[in-house]
């Protein structure tokens, strides 16, 4: 299943969603190497005046990052927009997403992410200024609406095309909605049927079978996958495998957890250094082991430890007992 954005071809239809403290480099570069055919780097605030704290500058693309590098910006003023994109460009960025989906109450407050598809003109105004400003694709998340009775999500997408947008992104469910509720699969229809670009489904997908009935339900030409990446970046090659060949893959062995877990551990300190890095490594650990045997119980112990030396020492020693006992079972 070929699909592409601009000049850029992925390599699968499945996608990394940016996620705020979760699609840091790390977990992008597992996400990639694991199956994803794009990854999108983590939301920024298109007032580049904050980009000198150090979590803007560790959110920033990277040059040495897999192609397409994508990153998503979020904000309400156009001409302020446009800036955040060229800079973006600037520092190696090949795709720029903005963001109409969010529906943070932070974000929504400063009337950025979701907040914007109350107000039509403006969505037009920040697209038609952001595709003007950079020689790059320009792609767009959004959700199906405001709230249930003002659901316009065929109206932005039209908008959005009209634009110069070349992808977009649908959460199916309206900002007030949050993540709560049925997904609109019947809306991202309607949508991915009033477009000609390429259309991605989020919401809820959490398996290969999912993501298969979504993409039959919605015509869409690719999965968006969020909150089920995280700990289980496999879900990208399960469920491009599924889609390509009708087959699943087997689950990944507890060898295979172990050693992407590690790498995932190490680059975190690499990327974090020891303080920030350890803290952060505490919330994936945690998604990696909470279906697995004792997870609980490791994860109480593993949130105790204070350097990188200790943490990784703990989870080799969880693993491997997994594994002593897979093979014991055999």
């Amino acid at each position: 299943m070929q699909l592409q954005i601009g000049p850029y071809q992925l390599s699968s239809p499945v996608i990394l969603a940016p996620m705020a403290g979760v699609t840091d480099q790390p977990f992008r570069l597992l996400c990639k190497r694991l199956g994803a055919g794009m990854v999108v780097a983590e939301m920024l605030t298109s007032d580049s005046r904050l980009w000198d704290t150090r979590k803007s500058q560790l959110r920033l693309i990277h040059q040495d990052e897999p192609e397409p590098r994508s990153v998503q910006i979020a904000g309400a003023e156009p001409d302020m927009m446009a800036d955040a994109a060229r800079l973006c460009v600037e520092r190696g960025a090949q795709i720029v997403d903005i963001n109409m989906g969010c529906p943070a109450k932070k974000v929504c407050k400063k009337a950025a992410g979701s907040a914007l598809l109350k107000d039509e003109v403006l969505v037009r105004s920040i697209l038609r200024t952001v595709v003007a400003s950079v020689d790059v694709p320009v792609t767009l998340k959004i959700r199906t609406g405001w709230s249930p009775d003002q659901r316009n999500g065929v109206t932005i997408a039209r908008i959005a095309e009209d634009c110069g947008i070349q992808a977009l992104a649908v959460h199916g469910r309206t900002r007030a909605c949050r993540f709560e509720g049925e997904v609109e699969f019947d809306t991202i229809a309607q949508i991915k049927d009033a477009v000609r670009i390429p259309v991605f489904a989020n919401g809820d997908i959490t398996s290969p079978h999912q993501a298969a009935q979504v993409m039959r339900l919605t015509g869409a030409d690719g999965i968006m996958i969020g909150r089920a990446a995280q700990g289980n970046p496999w879900i990208f090659r399960e469920i491009a495998h599924h889609l390509d060949t009708g087959e699943l893959l087997p689950s990944p062995a507890h060898t295979e957890v172990k050693s992407v877990t590690l790498e995932h551990l190490q680059r975190l300190y690499d990327h974090y250094g020891e303080y920030l890095g350890v803290r952060i490594a505490r919330k994936h650990l945690g998604w990696y082991v909470q279906h697995l045997p004792l997870g609980a119980k490791f994860r109480a112990v593993f949130n105790s430890l204070e350097t990188p030396a200790d943490q990784l020492a703990s989870a080799q020693e969880f693993f491997e007992q997994l594994i002593e006992g897979e093979v014991m079972a055999a």
